[in-house]
Formats: C-alpha cells, sequence, structure tokens
C-alpha cells in the first residue's frame, strides 16, 4: 500500500511508533485499537486516519506531544509541525492543568485509565469537553515507559 500521509510526518518516527501505540493499548487495556493488520503501513495508515481523536506524548519532565492523527490534528487546530512541539500542558487551560497533571501521574502509576472526562482548548482558543477517554502508558519493547497517549471519540464544544 502506498504511503499517503502527509508529507510532514517522518515515517522512521511513525511506522515504530504505530507500533508502540498499538502494543501499549493492547498491554494495558486487552484489546485492539484498531483491527491486527500484519502490514505496518497499512496500521499507520489506519491509524492515522482513524474515526477517532488520538495523541501521544514524549516521556519528558514537561511533556511534548509527539503524535497526533487526522483527527487529533482537526480538533486541536494544529498541523504536525506545530503540534509536534506543544507541550502536553498547552492543550488544557492554565487552571485546568494541575487537574490534568494529577490525572497524568494516575495513569502513569497504574497504566491506564478509561472513562477519563475533561476540558482542553484548541489551538485558536476553542474550549472543548472530552469525554470517555482513555489514556495509557507508552512503552517500548523492552518494557521501558516512553510517554502517554490518549484516544476518544466523544467531545462537545462548550
Amino acid at each position: 500500500m502506498p504511503n499517503n500521509l502527509p508529507r510532514d510526518i517522518p515515517l522512521n518516527f511513525a511506522l515504530p511508533h504505530t507500533y508502540c501505540i498499538l502494543h501499549s493499548y493492547k498491554k494495558w487495556t486487552g484489546k485492539e485499537l484498531i483491527p491486527h493488520c500484519p502490514d505496518p503501513e497499512t496500521s499507520m495508515q489506519q491509524l492515522f486516519y482513524a474515526p477517532f481523536v488520538l495523541v501521544t506524548s514524549n516521556s519528558a519532565s514537561d511533556p511534548i506531544l509527539n503524535y497526533g492523527n487526522q483527527k487529533g490534528l482537526d480538533l486541536w487546530e494544529m498541523t504536525w509541525e506545530i503540534l509536534t512541539k506543544t507541550p502536553g500542558r498547552d492543550t488544557a487551560e492554565p487552571m485546568h492543568r494541575e487537574e490534568r497533571q494529577k490525572f497524568l501521574d494516575v495513569v502513569q502509576k497504574n497504566g491506564f485509565i478509561e472513562n477519563y472526562s475533561g476540558i482542553r482548548i484548541s489551538s485558536t482558543g476553542k474550549r472543548f469537553k472530552i469525554e470517555n477517554a482513555t489514556v495509557w502508558n507508552l512503552v517500548d519493547t523492552n518494557g521501558k515507559f516512553v510517554g502517554q497517549a490518549a484516544t476518544f471519540n466523544d467531545w462537545k464544544y462548550l
């Protein structure tokens, strides 16, 4: 299958990161995020164009977003280039950042959480509430923590 991702998404990141996302989701939840496919490029494209929002961040002390599928890019009104330079804390309004951090600390300790709800803000200032999100730790093939991911289908603008 030919690659039809936007040109600014580096394949040398997107292919292994797709595996990490899918492997970690299955590890923590016991479920498949998308139907299993043996072809890594097909999985990468299915995840990027999935009908749900998916974003991930790295494991820095002040995590930076490092992946957003098309629904995530659209919701936060960002390009890939802007998203991948954005601190995760900037996706929440300042008054909601402490609550967000406490929640992420629980996820890091427990591996994942389901049914999360919270207020977020797009790059242009649009506020929205996410509901029924699943957030999980990303681990590499050696089990080392490398970041966190979130996915959800439900949001409403406020």
